[in-house]
């Protein structure tokens, strides 16, 4: 029990401190420390990750800054791709599963490490290390090309057009297949996407990115509690303690650059991948 309540601890700090990876990394994490498969762990990092993620989306929502509207669209695709993924996860081998989360870890990985860049490390180095909002905060630079969705400088919202809607359903089909697939939420998926098609600023596309993350997580937990595939004497102290780490990584990020967070978290990416193969053999 001690064990299960650490490794959720763990996997809070990174969620908390860094405003992402919670899904991403809980599985590893499981496979690892307590030597479960990928189709065993995901339902379980689902759960956790379903907690963790909505308290900052409530906070946000609270706030006004996440696009419900957006957010029940992507949810409401992913909710119903999420079955098919899990469905899948269930008849293949444990190995696939591994090698596909270890494609998934590199990208992610890969990813973070390059989204900052020359002119971040230069600020940071020029001014006293100010809280980071988000990890992906070093990406947030102005941009004047058009989106497929763009926010109305009035109200605030979105103005509806089919490649607004097109683009916000796809992203969430691809982030729900993979959320019942795999069990990692999505945000890898969501976020990027949201910043190349809409014209929100990163606090509103990281708090509708966790809504989003929230939303199919806790349908991804429902359909694996219905068909006996959670493990609720290792799921329910892990999400104890991610949620507690949450709460105490949100502490810590605030005292961390936003390249750090980045760069650090791309390395807790690459190992997990690393040692997910060197267990594979």
């Amino acid at each position: 029990m001690f064990e299960i309540i650490t490794l959720g601890l763990a996997i809070g700090v990174v969620l908390g401190a860094t405003g992402a990876g919670g899904a991403i990394l809980s599985v590893p994490l499981l496979t690892l420390g307590l030597h479960l498969t990928v189709s065993q762990a995901a339902p379980i990092g689902l759960f956790a990750v379903s907690l963790a993620s909505s308290i900052a989306a409530l906070i946000g929502l609270y706030e006004g800054i996440v696009r419900y509207k957006a957010a029940v669209l992507m949810a409401g695709m992913g909710v119903l791709l999420s079955p098919l993924g899990l469905w899948l996860a269930q008849r293949l081998p444990n190995a696939p599963l591994v090698m596909l989360f270890v494609i998934v870890l590199l990208f992610v990985a890969w990813r973070m490490w390059h989204s900052v860049g020359p002119n971040d490390l230069a600020d940071e180095s020029k001014t006293a290390q100010a809280p980071a909002q988000t990890l992906s905060q070093g990406l947030n630079q102005a941009s004047t090309q058009s989106f497929a969705c763009e926010r109305s400088d009035t109200s605030g919202k979105f103005i509806w057009t089919l490649p607004c809607a097109r683009a916000l359903a796809l992203t969430g089909g691809v982030a729900g297949f993979l959320s019942g697939l795999i069990g990692v939420g999505g945000g890898f998926i969501i976020v990027p996407s949201l910043k190349k098609n809409t014209n929100l600023d990163m606090r509103a596309i990281v708090a509708t990115s966790l809504a989003v993350i929230t939303l199919v997580s806790i349908s991804g937990v429902v359909i694996a509690a219905h068909q006996g595939l959670m493990d609720w004497h290792t799921g329910l102290p892990f999400a104890a303690g991610t949620v507690a780490g949450t709460l105490a990584g949100r502490l810590l990020g605030k005292h961390l650059s936003s390249s750090i967070q980045a760069r650090g978290f791309a390395m807790l990416a690459a190992a997990a991948a690393a040692l997910m193969v060197i267990k594979l053999q």
